[in-house]
Formats: C-alpha cells, sequence, structure tokens
C-alpha cells in the first residue's frame, strides 16, 4: 500500500515530509537531538516515519496552531511547543469532531504544548534553531532559522499561497510591520522551507511578498497592473492578490485591509 507520507532528503541534516500534499512537516537532525517541526494532519503515524530516519532524542516544535500542523503530536512522547499566542487556536482545533473521533479510534491523545518565544535557541549539536516571532496568519505564528544551514523554515507565515482571511489572522498594516521587523533575517537565510513546501524556495520569496502586501494595502487591491479577484474557499468567499512573478497570492478579506 502506499504510504501517505513521503519523505525526501534534501540536505545533509534535513528531511521533508509531505503528508499526501496536504501539508509539509521537516526533519531536522543534528549531532546530539533531532527537531521535527510540524506534525501535519495525524492521520499517519510520523514518529514512525521519523524513527525510520534517526534514533536520536527527539522534540517536537509547532509553527502555528492550526490542525495541519500539530495534529500528528498524538504520536510523540517528547516536548512538544507551541508560542502561547496560539494555545486558544490549538485547543479549538484539538475538539474538532474529527479529530476526537481519530484520537478515540487509535486510543491516542493530545500531549501538552510547553511554551516557545522569540529568541529562543535549540540547540540539536552542532546545529542552532532560531525561534522568530512573525504573527500574522495567526497570532502566534513563528519561523525558525537554521544558522549554518542559512535555512529559514516559515510554516504558513510566509508561502506562495498566504491565508490571511482567517478570523484569527491579524491585519495586513500590522503583519506587514511584523515582516518589517524581521527583514534582517533575509541577510542570514538563503533558502525558505514552508508548511506547505515540496522543496526550497530562494529567500526572495519573503521581499516578494513582503513588496505585495505593501502594494496590497496601498492600492486595497485595485492596482493597475495588478487587481484582487474573489477567491472561494470552505469558510466563504474572500479576495486574492497576486504578488511575485509567478502565481503566488495573498488572500484576505476586506476587514483586514482597514
Amino acid at each position: 500500500m502506499e504510504r501517505r507520507v513521503k519523505v525526501k532528503k534534501i540536505d545533509d541534516c534535513v528531511w521533508l515530509m509531505d503528508d499526501n500534499g496536504e501539508a509539509t512537516g521537516y526533519l531536522v537532525c543534528g549531532e546530539k537531538k533531532a527537531v521535527v517541526i510540524d506534525t501535519m494532519n495525524g492521520i499517519a503515524d510520523v514518529h514512525a516515519v521519523v524513527r525510520e530516519i534517526t534514533s536520536l532524542p527527539l522534540t517536537v516544535v509547532n509553527t502555528h496552531g492550526h490542525c495541519d500542523h500539530i495534529f500528528g503530536n498524538v504520536y510523540f512522547d517528547c516536548d512538544c511547543f507551541l508560542h502561547p499566542d496560539d494555545a486558544k487556536i490549538a485547543a479549538e482545533h484539538i475538539k474538532f469532531p474529527e479529530f476526537v473521533e481519530l484520537c478515540q479510534k487509535k486510543k491516542v491523545e493530545m500531549p501538552p504544548f510547553k511554551a516557545i518565544n522569540d529568541g529562543d535557541a535549540i540547540d540539536l549539536g552542532g546545529l542552532i534553531l532560531e525561534v522568530i516571532s512573525l504573527p500574522g496568519h495567526t497570532p502566534g505564528g513563528i519561523c525558525l532559522l537554521l544558522k549554518e544551514k542559512r535555512i529559514l523554515f516559515t510554516g504558513d507565515s510566509i508561502n506562495h499561497h498566504l491565508w490571511m482571511q482567517l478570523k484569527e489572522s491579524l491585519q495586513l498594516k500590522t503583519f506587514l510591520e511584523n515582516l518589517n521587523r524581521i527583514s534582517w533575517v533575509t541577510e542570514n537565510a538563503d533558502r525558505i522551507l514552508h508548511g506547505h513546501a515540496q522543496d526550497f524556495d530562494d529567500i526572495s520569496l519573503f521581499d516578494d511578498l513582503r513588496s505585495g502586501l505593501k502594494e496590497l494595502i496601498e492600492t486595497r487591491g485595485k492596482g493597475d497592473t495588478r487587481y484582487s479577484t474573489e477567491y472561494k474557499w470552505f469558510g466563504g468567499i474572500a479576495k486574492k492578490y497576486p504578488f511575485g512573478s509567478d502565481e503566488s497570492v495573498i488572500c484576505y478579506n476586506e476587514e483586514k485591509l482597514d
């Protein structure tokens, strides 16, 4: 039977885990310990997948509290970290009926979250992951900078299909301010790995998103060459605004522009 989680080694210490094309997690292995960044949907036992790669002591870091990034925590008995500002979101998602049913069926439960904050560092032995707070997509979103490899793990905070239309998403102006605040990171990273990636993105995605967001705010989605169009999603109808040189979009609603 075909495996749900497909694994690809993309650096000598980094493995990409693709959960059925729906979400992406990562394994980063140092000399003394390993970190799992996002555990995806929880349908497949991601701990078993990780253990096929490494026997190192594990830590889980969730980039934010949405279900497709935390549900796989149920398979881990190690420390699982989440920014406190996303604790409420995570608590709401854990109560989803489908997830409750899954836990009952597999006889597992969600371990408690430990707090992780801006400026914290995780020493893996020869590798350091630095926590960088980036509220926007969610109030407690974080990025992780792998300094030695110049890789920035961004969860859903920076990607090609950014959701900012959610009730928990911050105002677009606030998110832009937060991006500006951490713009220094572009001098410390060359590549981005986001929460729905299939491979590396160039760090230029950071500035492409920042420029697109600024343009959207200034034109209110009614620019001369770029403009907003309708965006249908499971929560209703929102808007999407293109940015960059490909098919990247920022999804939002009018209230987020005020």
